[in-house]
């Protein structure tokens, strides 16, 4: 059997870090990890190819070789992922479709011959076993939420790794909070399920093995769910595979805003590698997150919050949301005051959007509020339901919210804001692409000649000096992080 995976392209997004990874020599930001976990799980004696779109072109002669074309998706990739169909189907080439585009809307996909739903672990092993028979069905949809125990490695040969700027693992599925606005719980349970930490360590050293160098992203939607699991059994085993390899790699995950209140948890989180963290701050009204089910975000001061966890030696990247209900004309402002003065470099500021799945589309729908053919699986578009707020304010308030805290002055403010706070822990071994001379030497010609905000970089860099090395890197990565955002907010 000759398989071809493929992988849509994603659009130019605050996430797609495009206008960035040129400064680096890189052509995506992270590989598939959905796609070559797959890979590990279909027949050894199978002929298995890959194109990621992000880093290659897909060619007639890639499909032509293939018996089958299986897509995995998520629903920012909607849009190249129907490309994709269109030119499987003007070749007459089977194709199985999975992953969450597929996930959240099946009858949308009903010219994909087989749609494999949900995780993998349970639904391949019963394709494979129904491809053998001769009895394959369009759709093998959702029957429990498989154990990860005995998920396999990715199938890292695959792909080239010198086109990423971060490689990545899992460790686990599901979160215990119930944020109406998020499609984690209906796609991978409340309750988190973990691999072992022998897992964990068995795919670290396989990548230590391949010679990467650098950084390494934890995907889980909440790695730490499972606290308990995590500071018991997880972090002292990556503590001492870090220390017998002198730290080869720097973590980056995303977490619950609670990590805050344990300080033991966030030590061990940096005795191992971890430097830098996305929370989904959501808001500062506090009826806001009320409305939402944010109820750890609450009753807290947000600000001191933040400030604490960098202290720690955390980067706190926030992600933000702009639509809720209870939302007043002085959220923009709000919104803009809070990121400037917590010193979060990276605001993936968003409207609020109702997927498929969500307790919210549940709410939008009965309220007739729900706008058909919306969705986009981005929020830096408009909403895809009515929301109270006028439209066109919610709309002209979010741009001018992005624009503001990525104007120069603004965003090189920020980041002198955090690099006052930030305590990192050092450890030996490399930490980040952005720290090479390629980079530095791309960001003063394109960010200290070329750029309207020259005189604010040259000032940050200078600052920088006389903070350190590692203050100097670090100014230099967030300002080619800032020319990304600032060429987005642009665009929008």
């Amino acid at each position: 059997m000759k398989v071809l995976l493929v992988y849509p392209e994603f659009p130019t997004t605050f996430w797609s870090f495009t206008h960035a990874l040129k400064f680096i020599g890189k052509k995506a930001s992270l590989p598939p990890l959905g796609v070559l976990t797959e890979a590990s799980m279909l027949p050894k004696e199978w002929d298995i190819k890959l194109v990621d779109m992000n880093t290659q072109k897909l060619c007639n002669s890639h499909l032509q070789w293939a018996d089958y074309v299986f897509i995995s998706a998520m629903n920012i990739q909607q849009n190249s992922t129907r490309q994709v169909i269109e030119h499987c189907k003007r070749l007459g080439k089977k194709i199985v479709g999975g992953g969450p585009l597929f996930s959240t809307d099946p009858d949308s996909f009903g010219d994909v011959d087989h749609l494999l739903l949900y995780e993998g672990e349970v639904c391949i092993p019963d394709f494979l076993r129904d491809m053998k028979n001769n009895t394959l069905k369009h759709k093998y949809d959702f029957v429990g939420f498989p154990e990860l125990c005995q998920t396999p490695s990715p199938a890292w040969h695959l792909v080239n790794l010198d086109d990423y700027a971060m490689l990545s693992i899992q460790y686990s599925r599901g979160c215990p909070f119930h944020c109406d606005f998020c499609n984690v719980v209906s796609l991978f349970g409340h309750k988190p399920r973990t691999k072992t930490s022998a897992q964990i360590i068995n795919e670290l050293e396989t990548i230590y093995a391949t010679g990467w160098r650098g950084r390494i992203f934890f995907v889980d939607d909440n790695l730490i769910g499972n606290k308990k699991l995590v500071k018991q059994d997880l972090l002292p085993a990556i503590i001492r595979w870090s220390q017998d390899r002198d730290y080869p790699f720097s973590f980056y995950t995303e977490v619950s805003i609670n990590i805050a209140d344990d300080s033991e948890l966030m030590n061990l989180m940096t005795d191992a590698g971890f430097d830098s963290a996305f929370i989904g701050i959501e808001t500062v009204d506090e009826n806001s997150l009320e409305e939402c089910g944010k109820l750890q975000n609450k009753k807290r001061d947000l600000v001191e919050t933040v400030k604490h966890i960098q202290k720690n030696g955390i980067q706190v990247l926030g992600g933000f949301i702009l639509g809720f209900d209870n939302d007043k004309p002085s959220c923009f402002d709000s919104m803009i005051n809070f990121i400037q003065e917590s010193g979060i470099i990276t605001s993936m500021v968003g409207m609020l959007n109702a997927p498929l799945g969500t307790k919210l589309f549940e709410r939008m729908q009965k309220e007739g509020r729900i706008i058909e053919g919306e969705f986009t699986g981005s929020n830096e578009m408009r909403p895809n339901f009515i929301p109270k707020m006028p439209m066109e304010d919610l709309v002209n308030g979010y741009h001018r919210v992005v624009r503001t805290i990525y104007e120069p002055k603004h965003f090189y403010t920020r980041v002198k804001t955090f690099l006052k706070n930030y305590q990192p822990k050092k450890h030996k071994g490399k930490k980040s692409g952005f720290g090479s001379l390629g980079a530095f030497f791309n960001s003063c010609l394109h960010l200290g000649i070329l750029s309207r905000g020259r005189t604010h970089y040259w000032r940050l860099l200078a600052w920088s000096l006389t903070k350190g090395k590692s203050a100097f890197s670090l100014a230099v990565k967030f300002s080619i992080y800032g020319y990304h955002y600032r060429k987005c907010a642009a665009q929008g």
